[in-house]
C-alpha cells in the first residue's frame, strides 16, 4: 500500500467525515473505493471513423454504435 495526500475543500471533507461516520467505514476506505470505481469504469466506445453515406442501393440504413461494436466483436444482441 502507498501513502498519498488528497486535498479536499471544507464541504468535501465534512461530507466525507459524515459518510464515514454514518456507514462505519473509514474515510481512507471510502476514498479507495471511489478510486477503484472510477478507474474500472469503461467509457462508451465511439466510432468517429464510421459514417453514413450513399451506396449503390441508396442511403445506408442507420446504425447504433453499440450494436455495431457488439456485432464486430461477436456479441449477440437481441
Amino acid at each position: 500500500m502507498h501513502k498519498t495526500t488528497v486535498y479536499l475543500n471544507d464541504d468535501e471533507a465534512e461530507a466525507l467525515r459524515q459518510l464515514a461516520e454514518a456507514t462505519g467505514v473509514s474515510q481512507a476506505e471510502i476514498i479507495r473505493g471511489a478510486i477503484r470505481e472510477a478507474v474500472t469504469r469503461v467509457p462508451p466506445r465511439r466510432f468517429h471513423s464510421l459514417g453514413r453515406g450513399q451506396g449503390p442501393g441508396g442511403r445506408t440504413p442507420s446504425w447504433e454504435a453499440a450494436e455495431l461494436y457488439d456485432k464486430a466483436f461477436g456479441k449477440v444482441t437481441q
